[in-house]
């Protein structure tokens, strides 16, 4: 049997930007995408905290140290600047992996530091 457990969360993120006519995605700081081991072009759940609204897409990197998440394509209309989002990657594992597994987590302060951060061992 084969399970669907989190990778990785990026949790309370405020959103920088959002451009509907952008061709779609989230756009995410290279350091937050490695700090969360979450890979550029890698499919993520976003879950918007302000309004419930949830979506998939997929990452894409933004410059180092600009904190950006940005929100583009049709999506643009489920998230406005200043939401909070959590971002959250999966992956697929057998049930004794599954029992072992720890996700990597960053929770984010209101300009996107890392706050509080567990890593997988």
């Amino acid at each position: 049997m084969r399970l669907k457990m989190m990778k990785a969360k990026l949790h309370r993120a405020a959103v920088t930007q959002a451009d509907l006519h952008y061709e779609g995605s989230i756009s995410i700081d290279q350091d937050l995408l490695e700090a969360s081991n979450i890979l550029p072009y890698e499919q993520v759940d976003v879950l918007n905290i302000n309004t419930g609204a949830r979506f998939t897409t997929y990452t894409i990197p933004a410059p180092r140290g600009s904190r950006t998440f940005g929100i583009n394509g049709a999506a643009a209309r489920l998230a406005q600047v200043g939401d909070r989002i959590i971002v959250v990657a999966y992956a697929e594992m057998d049930a004794a992996e599954a029992e072992r597994h720890q996700p990597d987590v960053i929770v984010l302060d209101e300009q996107n530091q890392p706050i509080e951060a567990s890593a997988a061992a």
